[in-house]
């Protein structure tokens, strides 16, 4: 095998068209495969142990037609609904959220630097205007976007250009002039607004940048970006700046505690309120349902807002630049309930989508009282991992997150 060979690249199971497909080989040191992290989505890859195929091609005609059916390149949208499946994840998403706010701002060096990392040396880049003049020029991360996406479609003719709108995640309401800049804007090419996150460059919308580039400029030019943006983007979060999570992001604050607090002494309070109601039998029935059917049924929806309204106020309490924060928001990871779980309160834990069952005679477990109905009996969690569970607790969180293990396991034979 020689460097830019065809060969096919696989991983098992391969449930669509797109678990295998063609890729240049390029030989390196070690016995390992390596590739673009941007083509894990459609393998269902992930660098944590997985085992792939590779064939190398025989004939001319084999690699010919795998290079023209099967490259990555011509296969950039899943078969499925002509979404984008290849394309920007995890700290890609992350690096562009972070370098397109509107703090950032790079003098000359940094700037012609970010840019050296995008091309390669034949290339010829017209540096723009700088942003600010006084007291010393200095660029955006935005014009890093500019210039990159400028740089591909002029290839393709002086007046070929790119304009497209959408709305990213953190997306609040009037337009470019969002308070959180999430009305992201390109015309001419050009970032005019919004900060670039999962809608923009991630999978799973067509309205996004990679589609656009590949609707009106080709498969050959998507590619292209993201090839210049992975190695932007490896490179500024090596070198420049970095992201790191520890304790202290999940640390609550002492107002925050005291939130949670309030919270849930009221959702305690509403809960006690129905289990007096159904003790004393003036408890309103649910349409098709006993009393103690319907007593389930409140209970599930007053317990199951409670987790969401912590993880709501959690979420408003960090700083602008907590490491989950940011990722919760831009898309490459994680989701204001993993933050709520981890900061406020674990939640109601559940089994076959029911409070937990008695298995024991009249109770759950021997720590409660015989035909106990409060939350904390029926598994509902009050602390947050960050606070750690107690016992009764943590058996309650095993027993739902068993489920969820033999659901998957059952759900992946059952499909097969």
């Amino acid at each position: 095998m020689q460097d830019g060979d065809f060969v096919l690249f696989n991983r098992q199971p391969s449930l669509h068209r797109l678990s295998i497909m063609c890729h240049q080989a390029k030989i390196m040191p070690w016995r390992t495969f390596r590739f673009n992290i941007q083509v894990c989505a459609p393998y269902n890859a992930d660098f944590d142990g997985d085992e792939m195929n590779l064939h190398l091609l025989q004939t001319y005609e084999a690699r010919s037609e795998a290079n023209l059916l099967m490259s990555t390149v011509n296969n950039l949208v899943t078969p499925r609904n002509g979404e984008p499946l290849i394309s920007a994840s995890q700290d890609y998403l992350t690096c562009s959220y972070l370098l397109t706010q509107k703090d950032q701002f790079f003098d000359r060096e940094e700037f012609c630097s970010f840019l050296a990392y995008t091309c390669h040396a034949l290339e010829h880049i017209e540096i723009p205007k700088p942003t600010i003049l006084k007291p010393a020029y200095l660029w955006t991360g935005k014009q890093i976007f500019s210039v990159i996406v400028n740089s591909i479609s002029r290839k393709l003719g002086e007046n070929t250009t790119i304009s497209f709108e959408c709305k990213e995640k953190n997306y609040t309401k009037s337009k470019h002039f969002c308070l959180n800049d999430g009305y992201v804007c390109f015309m001419n090419s050009e970032l005019i607004s919004g900060n670039i996150a999962k809608k923009t460059i991630g999978d799973g919308s067509k309205k996004g940048l990679i589609y656009v580039l590949l609707r009106d400029l080709g498969s050959a030019q998507a590619a292209e970006f993201m090839n210049k943006f992975s190695c932007l983007c490896s490179r500024v979060m090596g070198m420049h700046k970095g992201l790191s999570i520890g304790v202290d992001d999940v640390t609550p604050s002492t107002k925050l505690s005291r939130i949670k607090h309030s919270i849930l002494e009221q959702g305690f309070y509403e809960a006690a309120d129905y289990i007096r109601k159904y003790e004393e039998g003036t408890l309103a029935l649910r349409p098709g349902c006993d009393s103690l059917q319907s007593l389930e049924e409140m209970l599930n929806g007053v317990l199951g807002k409670l987790r969401e309204s912590a993880g709501q106020r959690a979420m408003k309490a960090l700083h602008w630049h907590n490491a989950p924060r940011i990722m919760a928001e831009c898309g490459s990871k994680g989701s204001p309930l993993n933050i709520s779980q981890m900061i406020a309160c674990v939640g109601q834990q559940a089994v076959g989508g029911q409070r937990i069952a008695n298995g024991f005679v009249d109770r759950t477990l021997p720590h409660f009282p015989y035909h106990s109905l409060t939350p904390a009996s029926k598994g509902f969690v009050a602390n947050s991992f960050y606070t750690g569970l107690n016992p009764p607790e943590f058996f309650f969180h095993a027993m739902g997150g068993r489920e969820g293990l033999v659901d998957t396991a059952v759900k992946t034979a059952e499909t097969g």
